[in-house]
């Protein structure tokens, strides 16, 4: 999965630091900090939020977990609270808020 950027501007800055971590003048913390800096930050979700997400996608909560790859009631749990969706999982719910389920298909 490609890395989102906040801008194009952004986007050439980090793969310059990049080069420059590669090349040894850029140290690893040096490295997040342009990482925070310029990647995309990913916000937690509320139930409603995810819910309204697939809502909008016109998905059933079955079909909205196959996309994600995460099970029926897993996505029931979310759009309940009772569990929040984490890493990997908060990072494609985000992706789908922005570009639409078939970015993730």
């Amino acid at each position: 999965m490609t890395k989102q950027y906040r801008s194009r501007v952004m986007a050439s800055i980090h793969e310059t630091a990049e080069g420059l971590h590669a090349a040894g003048t850029i140290d690893k913390l040096t490295m997040r900090k342009f990482d925070e800096a310029c990647l995309t930050p990913v916000e937690p979700l509320t139930p409603a939020d995810i819910r309204a997400l697939r809502e909008r996608e016109g998905a059933s909560q079955a079909v909205f977990a196959r996309y994600l790859n995460v099970t029926t009631g897993l996505v029931s749990q979310w759009e309940r609270g009772e569990k929040h969706p984490q890493g990997s999982s908060l990072k494609l719910l985000s992706l789908v808020g922005r570009h639409g389920l078939e970015m993730v298909a």
